[in-house]
Parts: structure tokens; C-alpha cells; sequence
């Protein structure tokens, strides 16, 4: 079964086998997870995490479903990664599936390629489980998914409103949540937000935003990408964004690299394709193969869920992107 962010947040309760979330929208990831973490709380779920390393940690995964503990009558086991399992992991895969009703298998993966979503892997899932989207391609799917954020601040956004929110944050769902987080704040008394508040709130937020981040690591301005980030940084800009912006060109570039023909369809604005095809010739297809872990590691140390500094991550993501790594 494959459906979208708002049909997965009813169905959390109910969920069980194998779900699959795989998407490019940080927002929606961030939410569906706190949601069933949540719920597995209040329903004393045991919860247990593994990240995707190698593909025999699949192994390690399907033993832990095995291994309930004596004071759990349920378990929910999330599953981070880029590594889809190989042929003998599939087959535990699918004896999971046709052995267990009261488990839960949840398994959070990137946005992936067409390619990828025609696999044995993704077609198990899809046809004996939950494949999930976090997707939002229309200016209404946007609006319906941050009006339940402004919902839950207790403020309406007038269509002017909405209109200059979507403009302002050229799609970026997250950016778009923690500016009515910030108008909610700036404005406590005020339930319906005009125009004028968001641009008195948001227009002169910062001297830098997370745009200009993207313009300096593409050009391969090394220096200025530092200042840019350490002003975000030092600005209160939240981490997690600047992993979003930071990310999203890390897989614009790779996939740019596997399909130089296809910059306009993936999404690359016409006027940027130069930037990005300038920096495609500076790095190297070495250099792509680590991002991914680079990632997966920032993510975990913005989560806490790692010993490590996020801002020095931050750092060496940008790095990266400029072709100039701190360390090897």
C-alpha cells in the first residue's frame, strides 16, 4: 500500500509489519516520527534503533525482531539508512511479513530514484506493507501540511499571507514551520496573520539566509561558506535546517553526476544549472560515495544520537560541497 504524509499520521496507531518512509522533506520526516515515538511511548511499545552501515546489518535487524524482550509484549524497530537489503535479508524480509501481526518494522530511507522504487525491495514493501512519501510537490499539498503547524500555534494564515510564506521559502517546508514558529512568538495576541507580519517578522531576519549558504558551497567559496554558516550558527538558525540546505545539494550534486542531462528535471532551476555543472567539475566520484555516512552522522548528532559536534559536521559538510575536505 503506498500512501502520503497526512494519510500516515492517521494510521499511526494502527500500524504494524513493515512500513517504509522514504522522501526528501526533513519536516515530514521529523513529524511521523515523533508522532509514533509518541504513541509507542504511551502504549509502552519497546523501541529499539539501528543505522545502516553495511548490508549485513539487515541481519542484525531481523535477529533483533526475533528477540522480544520478557517485558514487552510489542516492538517497534527503526531502521536508518541508504543500504537495501540483499537477496538473503529480503527473504527474512518477507517471512517477517507473513509471520508477524503485532510488530513493527520502520524503516526511514532518503528520497530514491525510480530505479530504486521498481526494486524487489521496495515492490515487497509496497505490496505487503505501508510505503510512505514525504513528498509535497503542490503548492496545496504545502499548505495543507503547514496549516496543521499553524493550527497547532494557534494562528490562520490569510491567502496573501500563505502566498508570501510559500515565495519566501521557495518550498522549503521546514524553513517555512519555524517561520510561524517565529511570527507566533512575535506576534502572541495576534490570531490572524497578514502579510505585514511576516514581512515586519522574517524579511530582516538575518543579514545571511540558508540560500546564500547554498550559493557560496556551490561556487566553491570556502571562506565565505564558513562565515555564512557560522553566522546561521551564531544567528540561532536551527541545525536541522542547515542540514537541509546543506543535503539537499549534496543529492542534487550526485544525482547530477549520474544524469548530466537531467538538471531542469531534477528540479534545478535554469538559471543555476551553470553553478551547479561549475561545481560537478571541481569534485570528484570518490568524494560522493562518503557524503551519504557524512550525513547520516550529522543527522544522528543534531538527534543526540551521536558523541560527535554537529557544528563541526556542518563545517565539513560544507567543506565537501566546496571540494576542499578538512579530513579524509
Amino acid at each position: 500500500m503506498k500512501i502520503d504524509y497526512l494519510q500516515a499520521l492517521k494510521r499511526i496507531h494502527a500500524a504494524r509489519g513493515v512500513w517504509l518512509m522514504q522522501g526528501q522533506e526533513p519536516l515530514l520526516e521529523q513529524n511521523l516520527l515523533q508522532a509514533f515515538r509518541k504513541d509507542w511511548q504511551q502504549h509502552n511499545v519497546e523501541r529499539q534503533r539501528f543505522d545502516l552501515n553495511s548490508v549485513a546489518d539487515w541481519k542484525t535487524v531481523f535477529n533483533a525482531l526475533n528477540s522480544l524482550s520478557l517485558f514487552s509484549q510489542q516492538l517497534a524497530i527503526e531502521v536508518h539508512g541508504n543500504i537495501k537489503p540483499d537477496a538473503a535479508s529480503l527473504k527474512l524480509l518477507k517471512q517477517y511479513i507473513q509471520h508477524n501481526e503485532h510488530n513493527l518494522l520502520l524503516i526511514v530511507m532518503p528520497k530514491q530514484d525510480s530505479n530504486s522504487l521498481k526494486s524487489s525491495f521496495f515492490q515487497t514493501v509496497e505490496a505487503n506493507g505501508t510505503l510512505v512519501n514525504l513528498i509535497a510537490n503542490s503548492a496545496r499539498d504545502r499548505q495543507n501540511i503547514l496549516n496543521i503547524e499553524a493550527q497547532a500555534l494557534g494562528i490562520q494564515l490569510t491567502y496573501n499571507a500563505w502566498q508570501w510564506l510559500e515565495q519566501h521559502h521557495e518550498h522549503n517546508l521546514l524553513a517555512a514551520k519555524n517561520s510561524l514558529m517565529r511570527v507566533a512568538d512575535t506576534f502572541p495576541e495576534q490570531q490572524q496573520i497578514e502579510i505585514e507580519h511576516l514581512q515586519q517578522c522574517l524579511q530582516d531576519q538575518s543579514r545571511y539566509s540558508s540560500f546564500d549558504l547554498s550559493d557560496a558551497v556551490l561556487r566553491g567559496d570556502l571562506a565565505q561558506a564558513t562565515k555564512i554558516l557560522q553566522y546561521l550558527q551564531q544567528s540561532g538558525e536551527a541545525a536541522s535546517l542547515i542540514l537541509w540546505t546543506l543535503s539537499k545539494e549534496m543529492r542534487l550534486l550526485m544525482q547530477l553526476y549520474e544524469q548530466p542531462q537531467n538538471a531542469i528535471q531534477l528540479g534545478i532551476w535554469r538559471n543555476k544549472v551553470a553553478m551547479y555543472q561549475h561545481a560537478l567539475a571541481r569534485l570528484s566520484a570518490q568524494q560522493f560515495l562518503t557524503w551519504p555516512s557524512l550525513l547520516l552522522r550529522v543527522d544522528a548528532a543534531i538527534k543526540g544520537m551521536r558523541a560527535e559536534n554537529p557544528q563541526l559536521l556542518l563545517q565539513q559538510c560544507v567543506a565537501e560541497l566546496c571540494g576542499r575536505p578538512l579530513w579524509h
